[in-house]
């Protein structure tokens, strides 16, 4: 099968199962495009082994390898999908909180790496070595509310902790990202000391950043000397691919450099370098390519159960990272918030919403795949999706009567 005919069949399906929700589902369309290819997986598998010359979950394999699907999520369609969420952020909102989201998105980021590390190493009984616990930990750093970023806003979350959510989303995935590299860098034995990790990702999270400042501002300039919609949003696209491309020779984070660009882009070129007409179109166009990626992304975060090998064993394990997760991510939120706020602590149904609300997404499924073959990455990759699928389906779904309950809406 073709890369061509690949993205064929995963439009097909994402046409087919959002008909079959939109009719007698009504599920938020993400979540119940994953909860579809899930169950098309769990079809897929008990064939495969009712079946032996059927043999579908090695092609799985072969087609992963051949289309090098997490790479493609990594430095192509996380790109897009960043830039495409940065634009909506409000920056006032964001710009009011920002030591709290710059709290969560480092400090935070980093304790959920090193508490998870920790704890899914005893979890395993020390039988995987601490480095790759600490890679399992930073690939399930990053929060992705996107599935139900929607509901949110329909649900009544205040704007303040709406902008706190989305801002934290969108940077700790490109720090998350960074540390990852040098978790598996560690794990791999070419990185061993303390100073050396600290140097690495400063430099590639501050070169991100001021990478995407750069590119911003001088997209910024160049769009206030256009005033045709079709050449301003091939401009926005250049600003995309071409920010991401640098980052990727430069050797800095390519995510946050991205989210940056499109902050700037959102803030200030929509409404001082746009007329109207542009930035209606442009908005559109982002959208529009928002959903039709995150369609994509959930059906493949569905199949790449495909991926994983299941025993006893790691489902116990499996268990374990669940209940880990939620205990690391209320740690993680907790006391990067509370350092922020040591005059007036922050009030715990904000911390409530936080926690239940870190929801693990497609970019944790693409780390994790990524991974190249060992003697530990089934098991990494079955605590991995465990996570990810406990969270989009069952924190995803809960969160809007959540939210309800902790912020009740005025009459």
């Amino acid at each position: 099968m073709s890369s061509f005919d690949f993205v064929a069949v995963l439009l097909l399906l994402a046409a087919i199962l959002g008909i079959v929700n939109h009719r007698y589902l009504h599920l938020p369309r993400t979540i119940a495009l994953m909860a579809g290819s899930l169950l098309l997986s769990i079809a897929v598998i008990l064939v495969d082994r009712s079946v032996a010359s059927v043999e579908l979950r090695q092609r799985w394999g072969e087609l992963v390898a051949t289309t090098d699907l997490p790479h493609v999520f990594l430095d192509g369609l996380l790109a897009f999908m960043l830039f495409a969420g940065s634009l909506h952020v409000d920056m006032n909102s964001l710009r009011a909180r920002k030591w709290t989201v710059l709290s969560l998105a480092t400090l935070g980021v980093l304790m959920a790496t090193g508490l998870y590390g920790f704890g899914i190493w005893l979890i395993f009984g020390g039988t995987i070595p601490l480095p790759w616990c600490f890679t399992l930990g930073a690939l399930l750093a990053p929060t992705d509310p996107i599935a139900v970023g929607g509901l949110l806003r329909e649900a009544g979350l205040p704007s303040g902790l709406l902008a706190v959510v989305n801002g934290e989303s969108l940077f700790n995935d490109g720090v998350a990202v960074v540390v990852f590299a040098v978790a598996l860098e560690w794990a791999n034995g070419h990185v061993t000391t303390a100073p050396m990790i600290g140097l690495q990702v400063l430099t590639e999270a501050g070169g991100g950043i001021v990478l995407g400042f750069t590119t911003g501002y001088l997209a910024y300039r160049a769009l206030g000397l256009a005033d045709e919609p079709s050449l301003e949003l091939t401009m926005t696209l250049a600003l995309v691919t071409v920010t991401y491309s640098i980052a990727s020779a430069l050797h800095v984070s390519g995510p946050l450099a991205v989210v940056v660009a499109g902050l700037l882009t959102g803030h200030r070129s929509t409404r001082f370098a746009m007329t109207d007409v542009s930035r209606e179109q442009v908005i559109l166009f982002w959208d529009l390519m928002d959903e039709l990626m995150n369609a994509v992304l959930f059906l493949l975060m569905g199949f790449a159960l495909l991926s994983v090998e299941i025993n006893r064993t790691l489902l116990i394990a499996a268990a374990g990272g669940i209940g880990l997760a939620l205990v690391t991510r209320l740690v993680s939120v907790a006391v990067p918030t509370a350092l922020v706020h040591l005059r007036a602590l922050p009030r715990l149904r904000g911390i409530a919403v936080l926690t239940w609300g870190g929801l693990r997404g497609g970019i944790s499924v693409a780390l994790a795949l990524s991974l190249k073959p060992s003697p530990y990455r089934g098991a990494l990759l079955a605590v991995c999706y465990a996570v990810v699928v406990f969270t989009i389906l069952i924190q995803g779904l809960s969160m809007p009567m959540l939210v309800k309950r902790l912020y009740p809406p005025k009459v």
